[in-house]
């Protein structure tokens, strides 16, 4: 996730807030350095303040539209007559929330929208391994499965790779933030976790100098 916004404090504050939810995010507080961010990185949804210093708002959520980028883009403003709403989702906003906002439904929107990329689905399923992404629930051989966020966004990273190879680096970047510190062996703590809950047989397999996979 990343919160493109020019009050600081109010970045902070969603990015902390989203953390507490498992969500990595990242912050920039400025148009020109948000949208460098955007297209350097992987996020599932970015959060574009419409007011932006440097670059424009809405340019920059013009630029992600036009560079293809996966991320899908909500619009958050104090701009909220019809008429900007209107504008905001023409420049291909996926969403549009106004300021003042709940938290709690900023959350709720952001995850619908993770929820409609393609290759992630509502639930996924890996052998007797369901996961509802929907509720947060993790389940194998119908037992229900007690995982923390950041092992949840492990497995989540994992199930949606397809069975690819995920290097411990952007599992970093994906499930932590951008200040996590690159030589922590904290993935390697938190997957072995991971392994443990899950229970035999080992779902996680570990590909030599390059990562993990579900195989």
């Amino acid at each position: 996730m990343l919160i493109v916004e020019d009050q600081p404090t109010l970045a902070d504050d969603i990015a902390d807030g989203l953390r507490d939810q498992g969500m990595a995010a990242d912050v920039a507080y400025d148009g020109a350095s948000g949208l460098d961010k955007a297209l350097m990185n992987h996020y599932d949804v970015v959060i574009v303040d419409r007011d932006l210093p440097r670059i424009h708002g809405d340019a920059v959520c013009a630029a992600l539209v036009g560079a293809a980028t996966p991320a899908r883009i909500l619009m958050l403003t104090a701009a909220g007559a019809i008429g900007d709403r209107v504008d905001g989702l023409n420049l291909g906003a996926d969403d549009y929330l106004t300021k003042p906002f709940a938290f709690a439904e900023l959350v709720a929107r952001l995850r619908a929208l993770a929820r409609r990329n393609p290759s992630s689905p509502p639930v996924a399923v890996k052998g007797d391994l369901v996961f509802d992404r929907a509720r947060r629930r993790v389940s194998r051989g119908g037992r229900p499965i007690s995982l923390t966020r950041k092992e949840m966004g492990i497995l989540e990273v994992l199930l949606a790779a397809d069975g690819g190879v995920v290097s411990a680096e952007e599992l970093l970047e994906r499930v932590w933030d951008e200040h996590a510190d690159p030589f922590t062996h904290t993935v390697t703590v938190t997957v072995a976790r991971l392994r443990r809950k899950l229970g035999s047989p080992d779902l996680i397999e570990t590909v030599i100098g390059s990562g993990y996979r579900l195989p």
